[in-house]
């Protein structure tokens, strides 16, 4: 005997820590804008990144 499947899937709810796509797709989104923040900075100074922060 076969189980019967239910018409709708259940909505789980999306955790509010951890590794969520919420989450994931935030954290891209800001690396991507800080490392073209980061092109920009060097471009316009002519010096690194290490050196604009005086590590170098």
């Amino acid at each position: 005997m076969s189980q019967p499947q239910p018409t709708t899937p259940p909505r789980l709810k999306e955790p509010k820590f951890g590794f969520n796509d919420y989450a994931e797709r935030l954290n891209g989104r800001a690396a991507m804008i800080g490392f073209v923040l980061t092109l920009i900075i060097e471009y316009f100074t002519g010096q690194g990144l290490l050196t604009w922060l005086g590590l170098q």
